[in-house]
């Protein structure tokens, strides 16, 4: 059976959001939508998203790292938010193996979210519906787009090309090439849900950084040739000038 899935290569993601705001962009007024926002802008922002991305920094200065990590449902091989569904609103496609919601079925129960690990979805506050990312199923399938446009909307929308679509059960596609050449991941695979989104590792990257590259070329003391700050935990209100 074909199971399509992402690949996303961590390497090359530079968390720019363009995979979110095409997805919103495209289902919110497709099959999928719509994707309701009660406060898209707040400090506590509400709303339906298929997908996000995440930002982390980790280390000690100077030698610190930021990782973008998007995160949408994975398509599980093995879901376990279908068979907690007591409507059989969500189901597995046999053909694709694309998880989706039958909103006319939901109920909006959420034992769906509930049972998935990942948080992959979200309820529609106005439609009160469960929803989540279909992969743009309705782009993958529809045939009279060129091949070259029949990918989820995330994908083409990348700059960096950090996400690739493919057949996960197919070996020459490019997301198994991916995942076999490049050490490929999927998350929490305890779970044993058999998550079909993979990710690509981040490799490490040593940069040697001087003393003399900390102190900033445009620091306002070296342009007016100011007294620099003196050792010992005094400010510039304690110098005498």
């Amino acid at each position: 059976m074909t199971q399509l899935a992402l690949v996303i290569d961590l390497n090359v993601c530079v968390g720019c959001h363009a995979c979110v705001t095409s997805c919103k962009e495209w289902n919110t007024s497709g099959w999928a939508g719509p994707m309701t926002d009660q406060r898209a802008y707040d400090e506590d922002p509400t709303g339906t998203f298929f997908n996000r991305v995440q930002t982390y920094e980790a280390g000690v200065f100077p030698h610190t790292e930021t990782y973008h990590f998007p995160k949408s449902c994975l398509h599980c091989e093995d879901p376990p938010c279908v068979p907690v569904c007591p409507t059989g609103a969500s189901y597995k496609r046999e053909d694709n193996g694309v998880v989706l919601v039958d909103y006319d079925k939901c109920i909006g129960c959420k034992y769906c979210s509930w049972a998935c690990p990942y948080g992959a979805r979200e309820m529609d506050e106005k439609q009160r519906v469960m929803k989540k990312c279909t992969l743009c199923i309705d782009r993958i399938t529809d045939m009279t787009l060129p091949e070259s446009q029949r990918k989820p909307a995330c994908v083409l929308a990348c700059p960096t090309s950090a996400r690739l679509f493919g057949d996960a059960h197919d070996p020459n596609s490019v997301v198994s090439i991916a995942i076999r050449e490049e050490g490929g991941y999927a998350l929490q695979p305890e779970w044993g849900t058999k998550p079909a989104n993979h990710y690509l590792p981040r490799r490490k990257t040593r940069i040697q950084i001087h003393e003399d590259e900390l102190v900033r070329a445009d620091n306002p003391l070296k342009k007016e040739q100011l007294p620099s700050l003196p050792e010992g935990g005094e400010t510039l209100d304690d110098v005498a000038w």
